[in-house]
């Protein structure tokens, strides 16, 4: 059996700091995470790299592995008297259970302490969600596949899609994410599970399109509502709104229902932009375009 240089998987020198040994452990550990890693041996890599920040993360557990050093045979029996953050088991290697496990450690109080000790939470999973406008607008509940983590018979992890119901929060914006606790991966030897982080982003809206914490929606008027104002209703993400059209109005000329916008607790405004949309054609429509030609000397070209 080889001796496990922790430090040489990390690839971090032996005088690294607790920080330089974490961040080197993330690093490794999403290069080599099996779900993700195109690398041909990426699970025994995790796994090694998971075993060796078991080590090292605990100030104890860190001092009494230089103790015992490359001559780990020599010190073995004689290893442990601490109470470290693990015990012996799990999915390591044969090294870390001779050296860490309760087998060779003699009395219940010896070496890294019981197996209770030696639980960690599991990983976090992120996922998106696509969610209407409007319900960014009301807050609702809603139903979605979403993929979770199971733990096997014989202690493997498979993902497998699960219909949750999920709140939305009313007033929540576009990127932020949602946090369900314990949702996401299992902890390790009864640890508690990770979190399920759910990313909100909007689905696509062909009638409203939102920047920042204001709403902007056409408005379609005919050519002689816009010329001579009318009463009409502007859709929003909740219901249409009755609104006055002023006489006169140009296409893409704005209009602003305040406090109608995103909701927050200063609520974006909904801007309504005219579109001056034509009648189909037909003779009857040709002959009064015509006589109406006939009354204005008129060129917005010039």
């Amino acid at each position: 059996m080889d001796y496990k240089d922790y430090y040489k998987i990390l690839g971090v020198d032996k005088n690294a700091t607790k920080a330089e040994i974490k961040k080197a452990y993330k690093r490794l550990a999403r290069k080599f995470h099996p779900d993700v890693s195109k690398i041909a041996d990426a699970e025994e890599k995790f796994k090694e790299v998971n075993e060796a920040y078991e080590v090292l993360k605990s100030d104890e557990n860190r001092a009494s592995y230089d103790q015992l050093g490359s001559n780990w045979k020599q010190g073995q029996q004689g290893f442990g008297g601490g109470q470290g953050g693990f015990g012996g088991g799990g999915d390591f290697s044969d090294f870390f259970d001779s050296v860490f496990g309760g087998g060779q450690r003699g009395g219940a109080g010896a070496g890294f302490g019981g197996q209770q000790q030696f639980q960690r939470k599991g990983q976090n999973i992120k996922q998106t969600i696509h969610v209407p406008l409007k319900d960014l607008y009301t807050g609702v509940n809603r139903t979605f596949m979403i993929q979770q983590v199971e733990s096997g018979a014989h202690g493997q992890n498979y993902r497998v899609e699960k219909r949750l119901n999920v709140k939305i929060p009313k007033g929540i914006e576009p990127g932020k994410s949602i946090r369900l606790k314990e949702k996401g991966e299992p902890g390790l030897n009864g640890g508690p599970n990770g979190d399920l982080l759910l990313k909100i982003e909007l689905d696509v809206d062909l009638k409203f399109e939102l920047k920042g914490k204001d709403v902007y929606t056409n408005l379609l008027l005919t050519p002689w509502e816009a010329a001579l104002g009318a009463k009409v209703n502007v859709p929003t993400p909740t219901g249409s709104v009755g609104m006055n059209v002023p006489k006169n109005m140009q296409t893409d000329k704005k209009m602003r229902l305040k406090g109608k916008g995103f909701p927050a607790p200063v609520p974006g405004n909904l801007y309504a932009v005219i579109k001056i949309v034509n009648p189909p054609e037909s003779d009857k429509a040709e002959e009064q375009w015509q006589e109406l030609a006939k009354q204005f000397d008129f060129n917005p070209r010039t």
